[in-house]
């Protein structure tokens, strides 16, 4: 199997180290579609930083999240032999022999124990702050990357948890410069709900991820011993999502390799459509549950047959956030556009629907 090697996105690193160069002022939210390359842009940057610039990496993918206080938790990295009275006498003599990422934030067992016997999210959000302000140094801000956002968004919890949380961002970019917190979703409704939330206006920014264009596409897989004619195949298929082009790398018949994600993904679409005409099906919008209508799925879907995006506003609320969370459709509400999540799916959904 071929080994790939990160491919430069130039446009996106220039945007973040311009943001890392300067005082932190806003939280930066990178989204785009699924497998567009997001985690593996942070991961690769967090390798060129200074090391005297520390990185706290936590990602919530794969982790076992029910309730508030696993999230919380989720936010920590426990050190089971540190022996601690005082933050600050734990934190001397660790500030500078940690990696330059640390995959949560540092805290002894004792404390950690000690902390969650009282369950208040804002004893947390004090602890953390106290090890940022610790590894501020020589005018470097920390960074602190949350990644896979959208796995809280299904929990059921009260409706403080995000408010408390993103109000800790604030405080720690906006109002004490602390920080760079970066927070980074595949979740395009979780970005849509940030995006129109009033508490957020004028303190977050946001950064588009998407996949490759055509130019970026031929030159990656030109690194990768493409032909012109496996690069118009990998194009015509997959566009610019790196995920497949990967995956196509490693097959030498390219051409029937793409063939067979079509039918799987055509399939797969094909599946989601039937179980909700047969059995029906309800999504949970902001707490309420609402019925999905099988005939305003396929009318939604129907206007791809002649665009690749269409309107945000062109699609019902309810279909529009079961194609999302199908990942079918990506809503971008900065563009005010809705496409679906790839070029793949583009072709699988115009199949299904020319035989609804």
């Amino acid at each position: 199997m071929k080994r790939i090697t990160f491919h430069n996105r130039e446009r996106e690193t220039d945007e973040i180290m311009k943001i890392l160069d300067a005082d932190p002022t806003l939280i930066t939210f990178i989204y785009g579609p699924i497998n567009s390359g997001k985690t593996e842009l942070i991961n690769n940057l967090i390798k060129t930083l200074p090391e005297s610039q520390k990185v706290f990496y936590i990602n919530l993918r794969g982790r076992f999240i029910s309730n508030c206080d696993e999230f919380i938790k989720v936010l920590f990295d426990v050190e089971h032999e540190a022996r601690y009275e005082r933050i600050k006498e734990f934190l001397k003599p660790i500030v500078n022999v940690l990696p330059e990422s640390y995959s949560g934030i540092p805290i002894p067992k004792d404390v950690f124990l000690n902390l969650f016997k009282e369950k208040e999210v804002e004893d947390a959000f004090v602890y953390i702050e106290t090890v940022l302000r610790a590894f501020y140094k020589n005018d470097q801000p920390p960074v602190l990357v949350i990644d896979e956002l959208q796995v809280i968004g299904d929990l059921k919890v009260d409706d403080l948890l995000i408010y408390k949380l993103f109000n800790f961002f604030v405080r720690l970019t906006k109002e004490l410069h602390l920080a760079h917190v970066f927070v980074v979703s595949s979740d395009s409704l979780a970005i849509e709900q940030v995006y129109s939330e009033a508490m957020l206006e004028g303190r977050c920014r946001y950064l588009l991820v998407d996949d490759f264009d055509r130019e970026t596409t031929a030159a990656f897989l030109e690194e990768h011993g493409f032909t012109d004619d496996e690069t118009s195949v990998a194009w015509d298929y997959f566009g610019g999502k790196p995920v497949y082009l990967i995956e196509l790398a490693n097959y030498e018949k390219k051409v029937a390799k793409a063939e067979e994600l079509l039918v799987l993904r055509t399939g797969e679409i094909e599946t989601i459509l039937k179980r909700i005409n047969e059995l029906g099906g309800e999504i949970i919008i902001e707490g309420i549950k609402y019925s999905i209508s099988y005939e305003k799925l396929v009318g939604a879907l129907k206007k791809f047959i002649d665009h690749e995006t269409i309107d945000m506003n062109e699609v019902d609320e309810i279909s529009k956030a079961f194609l999302v969370k199908k990942n079918i459709l990506f809503v971008d509400p900065l563009r005010k556009i809705i496409k679906p999540q790839s070029r793949l799916d583009l072709l699988a959904l115009r199949e299904v629907i020319s035989d609804a």
